[in-house]
């Protein structure tokens, strides 16, 4: 999915439209959807930019999580630096406002 159709679909969730080569200038608007303008959706771009930094990053983030996800088991005895390890794991995305601040992220070291 384009950035645009993202954008458009966080205006109008119900939107139904398709875009030439991602061209901002090249929207189909089908179904009657109400278009939107050019100036709404470019307005919307850096929050779409932000989604999808954070998207990334828990995809991410989930893996290790994931990795780790036997310690928690009823017969393993989970250690204080494991249970720390993975609540930063599951608190990094808190606070991060920016693309530059998830790029920016600095991951705990696993135990």
């Amino acid at each position: 999915m384009s950035d645009i159709v993202r954008a458009i679909l966080k205006i109008n969730p119900n939107a139904e439209v398709s875009v030439n080569a991602n061209d901002i200038n090249q929207i189909t608007w089908h179904s009657g959807t109400t278009p939107i303008s050019e100036a709404d959706i470019k307005a919307q771009l850096s929050a779409v930019e932000l989604d999808m930094a954070l998207e990334s990053l828990r995809e991410k983030r989930n893996i290790l999580i994931a990795e780790t996800d036997f310690y928690a088991l009823g017969d393993v005895t989970m250690s204080d630096d494991m249970k720390t390890y993975r609540q930063s794991l599951r608190d990094i995305t808190n606070g991060l406002t920016t693309v530059e601040e998830v790029n920016a992220v600095s991951w705990p070291t696993k135990p």
